[in-house]
C-alpha cells in the first residue's frame, strides 16, 4: 500500500490555487511539496497545515492505493 495526493491537486483547481501560491499559504518547503508530487512520505503535521489552510479533512487530501509494484 502506499499513499496518493491526487486528491489534493484536485482540491487546489477546485480552489482555483496554483502550487507557488498554495506552498506560500501552507509555508511549506520546495522539498515537502516534491514529496506531495512524488507521492512520498510526509508527516502528520504537514498533512494538517494543509488541511487547515484548505479548510477540508485528510480524507480529502489523499488516500491510500494499492502498490502497483506488487
Amino acid at each position: 500500500m502506499k499513499i496518493s495526493y491526487k486528491n489534493l491537486w484536485f482540491k487546489l483547481l477546485e480552489q482555483d490555487i496554483k502550487k507557488s501560491d498554495f506552498r506560500e499559504l501552507t509555508g511549506l518547503s520546495a522539498g515537502t511539496i516534491t514529496k506531495l508530487n512524488k507521492n512520498e512520505s510526509v508527516s502528520l503535521p504537514v498533512l494538517i497545515t494543509i488541511c487547515e489552510v484548505l479548510k477540508c479533512d485528510i480524507g480529502d487530501i489523499c488516500s491510500v492505493v494499492d502498490d502497483e509494484s506488487k
